[in-house]
């Protein structure tokens, strides 16, 4: 895997080429998403079987772009808190589809330009990922990478996020981040889970299971431009 100091001059417009050879490569798909999944996900599954035929669908997108220095950035936000399974979660700008929506492409770009405030016109998707179900809430989720080729600025709406993390792409990529953290359970039983520490925000279960995908996919593009 790629450490920290191989990256370190990785700006973002070498960054930008390089995820360009995104499409080449077979998505790792379940196997690597695993390497971020809780001890517990598969009595989930199990418990959760037949939810998952009529589970609802909601799209997200990751989207990459450059800071004022030139460097890559990953926009993460923190949810509001509710009375709900992922109050207060990081995860990635999306929703539910809309009738307007033609695909859960658009889906993604919508819900992003909602939360966050960065318009469509100003995001490329570069491709889907491998879509996850979340036992807790009955989705099925479906990812998208995208790059923004401008510094962003964002908006919040204010009903659904409580603040944006742009995380550095070095970070990311450090496998120094890759945790252990302890979580409770939706039965209110304390696990052990592996975890992304980014910005000092534990990220864990399925939006880690979705960047560590993102992550796998990225250290087969830049070891094959080494």
């Amino acid at each position: 895997m790629y450490r920290f100091i191989e990256l370190k001059d990785m700006r973002f417009k070498a960054f930008e080429k390089a995820i360009s050879e995104i499409n080449k490569h077979r998505l790792p798909g379940l196997e690597a998403q695993l390497k971020m999944a809780p001890s517990f996900r598969k009595q989930l599954m199990e418990q959760y079987k037949e939810d998952r035929k009529t589970a609802k669908l909601a799209a997200v997108l990751a989207l990459f772009y450059p800071s004022n220095e030139g460097d890559t950035l990953l926009v993460l936000i923190m949810r509001k808190s509710y009375k709900g399974v992922h109050s207060a979660q990081i995860g990635f700008p999306g929703g539910k589809p809309e009738p307007e929506d033609a695909n859960f492409k658009e889906t993604a770009l919508r819900e992003t330009s909602e939360e966050v405030g960065v318009p469509s016109d100003k995001i490329t998707v570069l491709r889907d990922l491998s879509s996850i179900y979340i036992p807790p809430s009955n989705f099925q989720v479906h990812p998208f990478i995208g790059l923004s080729h401008e510094t962003l600025s964002f908006t919040l709406q204010a009903s659904e996020v409580e603040a944006v993390l742009e995380i550095p792409l070095t970070d990311f990529m450090n496998d120094h981040s890759e945790v252990l953290s302890n979580v409770l359970s939706e039965d209110g039983v304390s696990y052990e889970v592996p975890a992304f520490n980014l910005n000092n925000h534990i990220v864990w279960g399925a939006t880690a299971m979705m960047l560590m995908e993102i992550k796998t996919m990225l250290n087969k593009i830049f070891k094959k431009i080494a």
